[in-house]
């Protein structure tokens, strides 16, 4: 058990917080596809105190229901689609969609950067699972490059 952090100081000496965006798991919501969080007790804890989070959810974002059905990147890496593998159903379009729209919101929220879910078909950055159509998964994807790479 790794020791548990000590407290941080009052950060009101130190001027504004910064404004990080972030995924809304990180900091113990519970939205992840099964109902569960991924809290980070680094961020919440010890970071925290120091910044403003704006926090998000691309998944719940697009009306997908808490628990649900897991999501993968599928096809090209370098265009990859969102989909559920046990149903089937492609997202990639209402995820492109949110995409712009939360872009230019986010843009304008002047974010001073951003903490993402590792390996989260919906918000990591690199190296997330990209999965054929037949075969083993590469790791290569990021969930932003489909929005990025269509109209």
């Amino acid at each position: 058990m790794s020791p548990k952090p000590k407290p941080a100081p009052d950060p009101a000496h130190l001027g504004p917080r910064l404004r990080l965006g972030v995924s809304r798991c990180l900091l113990g919501d519970e939205v992840r596809y099964d109902g569960q969080h991924k809290r980070d007790e680094f961020l919440v804890d010890v970071l925290g105190p120091y910044v403003e989070w704006v926090p998000v959810c691309p998944e719940v974002e697009i009306g997908l229901p808490i628990p649900r059905e897991s999501l993968r990147l599928v096809g090209d890496p370098a265009a990859p689609r969102l989909v559920a593998p046990r149903s089937g159903v492609d997202w990639t379009a209402p995820m492109n969609d949110l995409s712009r729209r939360r872009a230019r919101e986010l843009a304008s929220a002047d974010l001073d950067g951003f903490v993402l879910k590792k390996n989260s078909p919906s918000c990591g950055l690199f190296r997330v699972k990209v999965y054929p159509d037949r075969g083993m998964p590469a790791r290569g994807g990021c969930a932003t490059k489909s929005s990025r790479s269509r109209p």
